[in-house]
């Protein structure tokens, strides 16, 4: 179906650290203004999720990819395409509720893994994106979690 099936090459993983460090930094030096933004038709868009920590109870926000699933935001639990799970979600799934900042306001919301034919809709989801979805999460040692985040009820915003 056209699929690109070439092996893909990762960056070094100092590089993609440093990628990350600097659009944090960005984001940060311009007070929010740049950083973020909506996805696209056939893109992906970057959002601020702040969640709390797992051990330290303490805020932690980290800007992550996402595509939308109606009023839910999908991400990826890839952690750069390296072996583990990122921080984020290893909080997040200790404490569901979150906060997102996208690029037209901030949203409560509450975190959980996809799972069966809504994890393989999502996947495919994001595969339209990126062609060589497959091959990049075959480099990982364990799955690679499709992370929704839903609109928080009412009653859990303080």
């Amino acid at each position: 179906m056209g699929r690109r099936t070439k092996t893909p090459r990762l960056p070094p993983r100092w590089f993609i650290r440093l990628v990350w460090s600097l659009h944090r930094g960005v984001y940060r030096a311009l007070g929010g203004r740049i950083g973020l933004w909506r996805p696209r038709a056939r893109g992906w868009g970057a959002l601020r999720l702040t969640t709390t920590g797992r051990r330290t109870g303490r805020r932690r926000s980290v800007i992550i990819a996402y595509v939308e699933d109606g009023p839910r935001l999908v991400a990826l639990a890839m952690n750069g395409w390296g072996a583990g799970e990122p921080a984020w979600w290893l909080n997040l799934r200790a404490h569901p509720d979150a906060t997102v900042d996208l690029a037209d306001g901030l949203r409560r919301v509450r975190g959980r893994a996809a799972t069966g034919d809504e994890r393989s809709r999502l996947w495919a989801r994001w595969r339209e994106i990126d062609g060589n979805l497959d091959a990049y999460a075959a480099l990982r040692p364990s799955e690679t979690a499709v992370v929704v985040l839903e609109p928080a009820p009412a009653e859990r915003m303080p």
